[in-house]
């Protein structure tokens, strides 16, 4: 995947004051006594095209100075941003519809897909896995930089997959274990329910420790209705886990909790060892060439 991007951003910042300078500004001129005015010809229409030739040559310009640049994140060299594991709930609960108000029979569990899928296809530098929890845990897919076979992979899910309880633990655990051999500085869970813990063998306390030992941030996610799911107790895993603890009653506060995340843990877009092609020559020499055919029309314009 290719992405545009510019190493001096704030470079076209310039364009605005400097097009109503072009415009604006009038040139001091002294005046010059010379008999032949004719050779200069008439101003027509020429004085709106030249302004126009004049803007386009600034904003040539000015983007060359901002340096545009193609980085190519199909390189593993780009690939250097921070490992996530979503950990979802499928639990019978999440076959609840009325969560979204755009599709009232669609699941809890469709719309999770939806959004998740979404977010992870986002996350342009990072790996990404999937963890699927109910009775017991599961690793949907590893830990991975091919985000379209997670994305295709949380479309294949369905509730009730590990069963009908609600294991919290083996959830947050299970997400611990996809993220053993991670060698990223930032490693992230994003763990989401809509009920309580009540079933599997490694409780919330023993799986955050394991969240702390292994210098893991953990966010938690409980949507719903009030009272549906363990408020203080995914609030506490959150705190312990160095992360957030958010809630959403609908889809839209849902897409809105993804998006805040999404902001929270973001990853540098260019790095020295990004592997990256420069093209402000190309714009560097389309506006030497408007300037070139500005002199030509004047000269010729001054000939006839």
């Amino acid at each position: 995947m290719n992405i545009w991007s510019f190493d001096f951003l704030w470079a076209l910042f310039l364009i605005p004051p400097v097009l109503y300078c072009l415009y604006r500004c009038k040139a001091i001129s002294t005046a010059r006594i010379f008999p032949h005015l004719h050779f200069f010809g008439t101003v027509g229409k020429w004085r709106n095209i030249e302004w126009l030739l004049k803007a386009l040559v600034v904003i040539l310009m000015v983007g060359a100075l901002a340096t545009p640049v193609v980085v190519d994140y199909s390189d593993p060299r780009n690939r250097n941003g921070i490992d996530i594991v979503l950990s979802l709930d499928g639990s019978g609960s999440m076959n609840a519809s009325g969560f979204s108000a755009q599709n009232a029979r669609a699941s809890r569990f469709e719309i999770v897909q939806k959004i998740a899928s979404d977010f992870v296809m986002k996350r342009l530098e990072d790996n990404v896995g999937v963890v699927l929890f109910g009775d017991f845990a599961f690793i949907a897919t590893p830990v991975t930089y091919e985000k379209e076979i997670v994305s295709e992979m949380i479309g294949y899910l369905t509730h009730g997959m590990a069963g009908q309880n609600t294991a919290i633990g083996e959830g947050i655990a299970a997400s611990v274990r996809a993220l053993r051999d991670s060698k990223a500085k930032s490693k992230v869970i994003i763990l989401l329910t809509d009920g309580e813990h009540n079933s599997g063998t490694i409780s919330p306390k023993e799986a955050v420790a394991m969240v702390q030992k292994n210098n893991i941030k953990l966010y938690t996610i409980g949507i719903g209705k009030k009272g549906e799911f363990d408020n203080a107790l995914l609030a506490q895993l959150a705190m312990d886990g160095g992360g957030r603890f958010f809630t959403a009653s609908d889809e839209k506060e849902l897409q809105g909790v993804y998006d805040e995340i999404d902001t929270l843990e973001r990853s540098s877009i260019k790095s020295e060892k990004h592997t990256f092609k420069e093209h402000y020559y190309w714009v560097l020499l389309t506006g030497a060439l408007g300037i070139m055919f500005m002199l030509v029309w004047r000269r010729r314009k001054v000939m006839v």
